[in-house]
């Protein structure tokens, strides 16, 4: 069973550095059976759309506003990641979105750097009291695209963000500029392991070289008292139904035909955040 939330320190490892890694959350048989029910879910294949990185390579995801009953469900509002969500942001949270991240071997493109609070600012959110959990489906690795970070960046505040490809990245001048006087880190995880980062930390991915694949599943959480002051294509606050970790495995008990995907996808083209920014004035 998962392994309960994170404790005094981690949270204080999380607010001096912008992130930080839990390794084994959850068990061997919860991650495989988020593995499972993604890649034979054909309902997530069939509502994924791709992202041009700028380098002749697409990225793959899928994302959805709201968790459902169902095994994606069951992650996202568990005790372990809500309660630890609670506890870095200071409060109550809501379901913000989550996306399964698809980047397959040899094919998966890369992420520009960027800020999640460079793409949310244009939603109405007004302070960056967000986090994501990215909840490693897959081995990642330095070969097929482990997530890139900058510790302590998230205390740069917000960056400016444009247009690379089809993605919002943050401004290069300035990012070249932080990479000189701050060192990135290769956050190389096991499946299971949950990365837990500040909407203002810089980070990155590469493309996938590997014969390996790199899925990821990341749920967003917005605190409560953060309610956007406008509506968007990600949701206003919504009272967030959290369930005991053993959830999971009750949910993989059920068929996965009735209940991998009951979740309300965001279709590809109401997502704005990453791909729609005005070039800064």
């Amino acid at each position: 069973m998962a392994s309960g939330p994170l404790t005094a320190s981690q949270v204080a490892e999380y607010h001096e550095h912008g992130f930080v890694l839990a390794r084994g959350m959850f068990s061997t048989a919860e991650i495989d059976l988020l593995g499972r029910a993604a890649k034979e879910d054909r309902e997530l294949d069939a509502r994924s759309f791709g992202r041009n990185d700028g380098e002749g390579h697409v990225v793959r995801l899928s994302l959805w506003n709201h968790p459902g009953d169902a095994v994606y469900g069951m992650f996202a509002r568990c005790a372990s990641i809500v309660d630890s969500a609670e506890a870095l942001l200071n409060g109550e949270v809501y379901h913000y979105h989550s996306k399964m991240i698809m980047k397959d071997a040899r094919v998966g493109g890369a992420w520009a750097w960027h800020q999640d609070y460079g793409y949310w600012y244009q939603n109405g959110v007004l302070s960056p009291d967000l986090c994501s959990a990215f909840i490693a489906v897959d081995r990642a690795t330095r070969e097929n695209g482990c997530l890139q970070v900058v510790p302590d960046s998230h205390k740069l505040g917000r960056i400016d963000h444009v247009l690379t490809g089809e993605q919002a990245g943050a401004d290069r001048e300035r990012v070249d500029a932080i990479l000189k006087r701050m060192p990135l880190s290769y956050v190389e995880m096991e499946p299971g392991e949950v990365l837990f980062f500040h909407s203002n930390m810089l980070h990155r991915s590469a493309e996938n070289n590997s014969e390996n694949p790199r899925w990821s599943m990341i749920c967003c959480y917005n605190a409560a008292r953060n309610d956007p002051y406008k509506d968007s294509h990600h949701p206003r606050y919504t009272p967030l139904n959290k369930v005991p970790d053993t959830a999971i495995l009750q949910a993989g008990l059920r068929r996965f035909g009735d209940s991998a995907s009951d979740v309300a996808w965001l279709e590809a083209a109401r997502d704005e955040s990453a791909r729609s920014l005005e070039q800064p004035k």
